[in-house]
């Protein structure tokens, strides 16, 4: 199994980002709650950042032609 296979999926990632955000704008926590969770936060944007980088990379290498230009198509059908 790889690293990838066992981290969270993008949507995962976002609902938890989600919740961090909610928790976040409660006046429930104390500093060290705070800074722990926002912590967190930075660590799934950032991963949800570089997936959605390595997705557009994989997009961009299937629709490049091989003269280097880009093809465009309709995704819908």
């Amino acid at each position: 199994m790889t690293a990838e296979s066992s981290s969270p999926s993008l949507a995962a990632q976002l609902a938890r980002l989600e919740e961090i955000v909610r928790r976040l704008e409660s006046d429930e926590l104390d500093l060290d709650e705070a800074l722990a969770l926002f912590e967190q936060g930075v660590a799934c944007l950032r991963e949800a950042r570089a997936r959605l980088a390595e997705a557009q990379l994989t997009v961009r290498a299937v629709l490049e032609g091989a003269d280097g230009s880009l093809r465009l198509s309709q995704l819908d059908g």
